[in-house]
């Protein structure tokens, strides 16, 4: 049984939002009703759109705060499952000649 779960939600806007937890069902439902975080309470309705597993709820973190940091079209190609687009889309602007 897992033990910590790295999630990602679309908002009403269309912005997304990660976070972990240990208990998934419970915090969608925070979200849900507006007692989760800032950025999901101001834009509901919220949507699941995204899991993972982890053993461990500090893997899950890390996990979470890696995504944090990706660009929006790199969250939306890990949604979609389009896992060969992650690494071209990892490589920054400026980097490209």
């Amino acid at each position: 049984m897992p033990k910590g779960y790295m999630y990602i939600l679309e908002c009403s806007d269309g912005s997304y939002y990660t976070g972990s937890t240990k208990f998934l069902a419970i915090r969608f439902m925070q979200h849900v009703v507006g007692k989760g975080a800032n950025h999901t309470k101001k834009r509901l309705p919220v949507k699941l759109v995204y899991v993972e597993a982890y053993d461990r709820i500090n893997e899950a973190f890390y996990r979470e705060k890696q995504i944090q940091g990706w660009s929006r079209k790199k969250k939306e190609a890990l949604i979609a499952g389009n896992y060969e687009k992650l690494p071209e889309l990892a490589i920054a602007y400026r980097d490209i000649e």
